[in-house]
């Protein structure tokens, strides 16, 4: 609505130009634009978010023959050998590879990677030599929350290093319902105001340096395309979640691999978002061993972003 009435009024100063009072409008422009970049900064934290959480994607592999498509890797140096320990599951299952980057050559039963959850649950996996680097046998399970312990033998000496590994969503699916709707519309409205102002003050010094009163006009119009753009965005996230859409593919994969991976089937499954980082999802579940709801729900209760599960159980006779 906003953006319909800067657009109409600068249609209206394109036909009906009227005298503009540049001594008073650029100084209230420019003091305009430093509170809606004060805002933008504090309303986003006051800082940069980046992805490094600590830790290194997207090293060089062109040497080795491999692209890193890992979902999370550590480069591990304990001075002679030099490693690199990642989740790989690009298109495939979770599993650990490690890639040696400097050092004597790894042998794959000289090492191993135990890893201890928050609850103290832990687990070892071996590996396999896959040919230009060494892969864990067993599938990692979700989440990929967990400290890892590296323990491997070099030259006759043993080493043991410990890395730390968190759960991430990389994909724009991911993030939608990690993202807070209400302080993206504040942040949204902010940012709108701070480009609307730069487009002013430079029509404001364009037209009084040069006599183009248009130009005024046209950054406001130029203001309400901007505007209208960042709002259908909005709207249209918004309306999503309004309409229960499934906010995240990928986690509903998940849900449907774990239940499905004993056997069973989900003959329905719904995922909506309930508020920023939490879920909730229904699951009906057909099979033919005596499993009740609350089975389903433990196996679920891994994934920390489904705060609120309901589960139905259909029981079929058994062929036999």
């Amino acid at each position: 609505m906003i953006a319909l009435l800067i657009g109409y009024e600068a249609v209206s100063r394109f036909l009906n130009p009227v005298e503009i009072s540049f001594r008073e409008a650029i100084p209230i422009a420019v003091l305009g634009l430093a509170v809606n970049v004060a805002s933008a900064w504090l309303l986003s934290g006051g800082q940069h978010h980046g992805h490094s959480h600590g830790h290194s994607h997207g090293h060089d592999d062109h040497s080795r023959g491999q692209h890193n498509h890992g979902e999370e890797s550590h480069r591990i140096d304990a001075g002679a050998d030099v490693l690199i320990l990642e989740v790989f599951e690009d298109g495939v299952p979770p599993r650990f590879r490690v890639v040696l980057e400097a050092g004597s050559p790894l042998n794959a039963a000289d090492l191993t990677v135990e890893t201890i959850r928050p609850d103290g649950q832990r687990q070892v996996f071996g590996f396999e030599d896959r040919g230009g680097f060494l892969e864990s046998r067993d599938e990692i399970p979700e989440p990929h929350a967990f400290v890892a312990n590296v323990r491997w033998a070099s030259g006759g000496q043993p080493h043991d290093r410990g890395v730390t590994f968190e759960e991430h969503d990389h994909g724009p699916a991911g993030a939608a319902h990690h993202r807070d709707n209400n302080m993206r519309a504040a942040l949204v409205h902010v940012i709108a105001d701070a480009a609307v102002s730069v487009l002013v003050i430079v029509g404001l010094l364009l037209a009084r340096t040069f006599g183009w009163l248009w130009m005024d006009p046209l950054a406001g119009f130029i203001g309400a395309l901007v505007i209208a753009n960042w709002s259908v965005g909005l709207l249209r996230d918004t309306g999503g979640i309004l309409l229960d859409r499934t906010p995240d593919p990928r986690m509903a994969e998940k849900v449907r691999l774990v239940i499905e991976s004993e056997g069973d089937q989900v003959t329905d499954l719904h995922l909506w978002r309930l508020g920023p980082g939490h879920l909730g999802a229904i699951v009906s579940v057909a099979t033919s061993k005596a499993r009740e709801a609350a089975h389903y729900r433990q196996r679920l209760a891994k994934f920390a972003d489904l705060s609120h599960v309901t589960v139905e159980v259909e029981h079929l006779l058994s062929s036999a």
